[in-house]
C-alpha cells in the first residue's frame, strides 16, 4: 500500500508491505518528519538550528535529536573532505535561498542581485554531544539541506517498518527502506526532475539500504544576472559548476547515498570518485549523456 502527502517542502511517499497498517505507518513517519522538521528547519523561527544561528558565537543547548543531526553533518563534511559541509548557510542566502523554495521561485528575479559568501568550514562548529550543546562563532549560520532529508528518511522509514514488517519512504529525491522488502524488491524510478511522480525515467528494483538523488534541474532560481541553483561549492560559496545534472546513487543508508551524490557535483571526476567508493551510480550530463558505474544497471532505452 503507498499514500502520498506534502512534507518538508517535498512530496512524501510512504509504501508498506502489509495492507491495514498503512495508517500506523504513515503517522510514525508523520512524527519523525515533525520532529526533524523542528530541530532542523532553516526556515522555521522556532527550529533548534535557527536559535543556533541567532546565537551570535554563544553556546546553545539543543536537544539529542539536532545532537544526533548534526553529528551526521560533520561526519559528511569529514568524510567527503569538506565537500559536503553544513556551514554554507549564509552562502545559500545570500546567494537567494533565504526563504522557502516556494517564496524563491515567485520573487522577482530581475529585481534580485546575487552575492556570495565565504564559507567558514565546518571545523569551526564545536558540539558537545554529551553536554548537548552547540556553539558557531558569530556570523557563521548553519545549513543541514545536504544530509537532514535523508536522515529524516532513514529515521522515518525505521519507524514506518516497526510498525508495518517493513516500508519504504521517500522525500523527494531521498529514499530509505527498512524491514521486510516484497520479493522482487521496491520498484523506483529514476527521473530528472524527482519532484515529478509520473516524470519518465528507468526502474530499479531497491532491496534494501537507501537511494538518493541530488540534481540541479529542480531547485533553481534567477538573480539580475545569472540562473543559479541549490548546490553550494563550500570552496567557492557558489553554485556548483559541474558537468552533470542529476547523480543517483544506492548505499547502505540514505544519508551515504545523499552525501556521495551531493558530493559528485564538486568532484572532478565523478564517476571514477564513485566508483572507487564501489557506490552504485547513475550520472545524467547536462547534455543529457548518461554514466552507470558500480553496478548500476544501464538504462533500457
Amino acid at each position: 500500500m503507498t499514500v502520498s502527502f506534502r512534507a518538508l517542502g517535498t512530496t512524501a511517499v510512504v509504501a508498506t508491505t502489509k495492507r491495514g497498517c498503512e495508517g500506523d505507518a504513515v503517522a510514525a513517519v508523520e512524527r519523525e518528519l515533525r520532529a526533524v522538521d523542528l530541530a532542523c528547519s532553516r526556515f522555521r523561527p522556532d527550529s533548534e538550528l535557527a536559535r543556533v544561528n541567532r546565537a551570535r558565537g554563544e553556546r546553545v543547548h539543543v536537544g539529542p535529536l539536532f545532537v544526533a543531526a548534526l553529528r551526521v553533518a560533520l561526519s559528511a563534511a569529514e568524510t567527503t573532505g569538506g565537500l559536503v559541509d553544513p556551514t554554507v548557510g549564509r552562502a545559500l542566502r545570500t546567494a537567494g535561498y533565504d526563504c522557502t523554495f516556494t517564496q524563491v521561485v515567485a520573487r522577482d528575479g530581475s529585481a534580485f542581485e546575487a552575492r556570495f559568501s565565504h564559507v567558514p568550514g565546518w571545523r569551526v562548529v564545536e558540539l558537545d554531544d554529551a553536554a548537548g550543546t552547540v556553539r558557531v562563532p558569530a556570523g557563521v549560520e548553519l545549513d543541514l539541506g545536504a544530509t537532514a532529508k535523508a536522515f529524516a528518511c532513514d529515521r522515518a522509514a525505521a519507524a514506518a517498518a516497526s510498525v508495518s514488517g517493513g516500508a519504504l519512504v521517500a522525500l523527494g529525491g531521498d529514499i530509505a527502506v527498512d524491514g521486510e522488502a516484497p520479493d522482487a524488491g521496491w520498484p523506483v524510478r529514476i527521473a530528472d526532475d524527482h519532484a515529478a511522480l509520473d516524470a519518465p525515467g528507468p526502474t530499479i528494483a531497491l532491496t534494501g539500504g537507501g537511494l538518493a538523488t541530488s540534481s540541479t534541474t529542480v531547485r533553481r532560481w534567477r538573480s539580475r544576472t545569472e540562473e543559479l541553483h541549490h548546490l553550494i561549492d563550500p570552496r567557492t560559496g557558489r553554485p556548483a559548476r559541474s558537468p552533470w545534472r542529476t547523480v543517483s546513487v544506492a548505499a547502505a543508508s540514505c544519508v551515504d547515498a545523499n552525501i556521495a551524490s551531493t558530493a559528485s557535483f564538486f568532484v572532478d571526476d565523478a564517476p571514477a570518485w564513485l566508483a572507487a567508493r564501489r557506490l552504485p551510480s547513475r550520472l545524467v550530463s547536462i547534455g543529457g549523456e548518461r554514466a552507470c558505474v558500480a553496478g548500476w544497471p544501464e538504462d533500457s532505452s
